[in-house]
């Protein structure tokens, strides 16, 4: 470790060069591992190299600048990988940015203490403790998974199904230990070479490398299992009863424009609804995305305050009432009651409305689920008392500021139990888990990417999503207001998706089961997650005890 350290050979400017570059290779591999701006269904292969320098530089950098090193590269990564959240608002890539720029700032030094306090085994817990930081940084309410390393094998079909036994976490691991490996070979390496000059560079990896063989030959024969997992548990659901569902896209950010695009959306969608049925008339269920008809159904309906959205709501519900099928709609549902702030008002949710013609179209009595989890910052923020600065910044940022819900509602359709994740809310685990344990045997996600123009932040979004049918082997289907809009079976494979940023729709069907035996993830959830978190902590706490029985030992 100290000959990593020692750059007295190199200028102030050779070593700064050294370490930019390693840091924008490890930006760039972060990157391009993921659906990405250059690649946007992702270059998996490379998430098992992204972190080799990441694990080399904070063992080169002195601690007094490591810190550093890890603000840039969280903020460095996030601007680059998404990039689209600028085209919603410059407020979002800024605090998502910095805000990974300030985790990986501690985890920075963390990652330096485990090759400092392990000086054989250093690369091991570098392991442990980016996996356990994996897990952290999609908790609380700032949590995001967007960047997880499993999500990279999105489209990998052998490798993904092991997430049904511990989630993204256990895949994300599998990944990850390769990078570790070989940064700790090359550590290894370059600690011998400095020691014996004599010995070429490719001896002495070459000589690492065999000393670390044994840790290598046992991720080959999981890794192999993995595969052997991922082919057996790959199953035909073509013969189980199937639901034919119609999923709608009109290929519009439905919150922009005014009254006069909510009157062209709704045509839109009324169209391709009608286009969609008359393709497929064995349909059962539509399909609309995310807040896809923006006048709140049953307040404007009751209410009445405002001429055109109550016209506008009789000439939806006028519609669906003369359908023969259920319509899954998303909607900015409002109820009275009491605001935050103690006033009495309209309180919002953002919502999936369900109506069945001749039961409870008209008056509108539609069965409801109110998103649980809302984005942070640009749906939620519930620090506006303590914060209010940054709350009136939100607000004059084009947000929606919604109440989040609390139950995970399961609609039922002849044998069909589905709930209705809303966009964010399929990126994660947790969630989709939830409904599945609530007695969901179907995944109907409401999805609205529009607003950031991006074909790779829908992918992003769309390789998360894949991983929800596999965790719980149960089928998808995501209606989204540009793409992708797909169909997901319990295996996680695509099976039909409509052309993006195009007034199109997909029909096609999934299969409904009892779900007898529950996955593993389904029934414990998260807990590889929190097993490496846990070994992260532990480890680092140990090994800074011994560092310090080391120091006053004097050895």
């Amino acid at each position: 470790m100290r000959h990593l350290e020692n750059t007295r050979s190199l200028s102030f400017f050779q070593f700064l060069l050294l370490t930019a570059a390693v840091l924008a290779l490890s930006i760039l591999l972060f990157t391009l591992s993921q659906p990405n701006l250059f690649v946007v269904t992702g270059v998996p292969v490379c998430a098992y190299i992204a972190y080799i320098p990441v694990f080399l530089l904070v063992r080169i950098v002195p601690w007094k600048t490591v810190w550093l090193y890890g603000l840039l590269y969280g903020i460095g990564a996030y601007c680059l990988f998404t990039y689209w959240l600028a085209t919603f608002h410059p407020m979002g890539i800024l605090v998502i940015s910095f805000l990974y720029g300030l985790q990986l700032m501690l985890v920075f030094p963390l990652l330096k203490a485990a090759a400092v306090f392990f000086k054989k085994t250093g690369w091991l817990v570098q392991w442990i403790v980016w996996c356990g930081y994996e897990y952290l940084k999609t908790q609380g309410f700032a949590g995001f998974h967007y960047g997880v390393t499993a999500y990279s094998h999105w489209n990998v079909p052998l490798l993904r199904q092991c997430a049904d036994i511990g989630g993204v976490w256990l895949l994300s691991a599998l990944i990850v230990f390769v990078s570790a490996w070989i940064s700790g070979c090359i550590a290894a390496a370059f600690e011998a070479h400095a020691a014996h000059t004599a010995k070429s560079a490719c001896a002495c990896i070459a000589a690492a490398a065999k000393k670390q063989l044994a840790p290598l030959c046992v991720w080959g024969a999981v890794f192999a299992c993995a595969c052997v997992y991922g082919a057996a548990a790959q199953r035909d659901y073509s013969s189980y009863e199937q639901l034919h569902v119609a999923l709608i896209q009109q290929n519009s950010d439905p919150w922009k424009g005014g009254i006069s695009a909510y009157r062209r959306d709704l045509q839109t969608l009324m169209h391709l609804s009608d286009e969609a049925l008359a393709h497929a008339p064995e349909t059962q269920l539509v399909v609309w995305p995310e807040t896809a008809f923006i006048p709140r159904i049953t307040w404007h309906y009751r209410l009445r305050t405002d001429r055109d959205r109550f016209e506008l709501v009789e000439k939806l519900l006028a519609y669906l009432d003369a359908q023969d099928v259920p319509f899954v709609i998303g909607n900015d549902h409002a109820e009275e009651g009491y605001l935050r702030n103690g006033e009495y008002g309209a309180v919002d949710y953002n919502s999936v409305l369900v109506f069945k013609p001749k039961e409870n179209v008209i008056p509108p009595r539609p069965d409801i689920y109110k998103k649980m989890h809302l984005v942070p910052f640009t749906e939620y923020f519930p620090f506006e008392k303590q914060f209010p600065g940054i709350y009136e910044l939100l607000l004059n940022g084009d947000t929606h500021m919604w109440e989040p819900g609390t139950e995970p509602v399961v609609f039922s359709l002849g044998s069909a139990r589905f709930s209705t994740p809303i966009c964010f809310e399929d990126t994660f685990g947790y969630i989709a888990r939830r409904f599945v344990n609530a007695g969901a045997n179907a995944i109907v996600n409401l999805s609205n990417d529009a607003w950031s123009k991006s074909l790779a932040c829908q992918y992003q979004h769309l390789s998360m999503a894949v991983f929800r049918s596999v965790e719980n082997r149960v089928p998808s289907v995501r209606a989204t207001a540009s793409g992708q809009t797909c169909i997901i079976d319990p295996n996680g494979a695509v099976t039909a998706m409509a052309d993006p940023f195009k007034e199109t729709y997909v029909t096609g069907s999934i299969p409904i089961r009892f779900i007898e035996e529950k996955t593993l993830y389904t029934r414990y959830g998260d807990i590889v997650g929190v097993v490496f978190a846990a070994a992260a902590a532990v480890s680092l706490i140990a090994g800074s005890i011994a560092q310090i029985i080391r120091r006053v030992h004097g050895r």
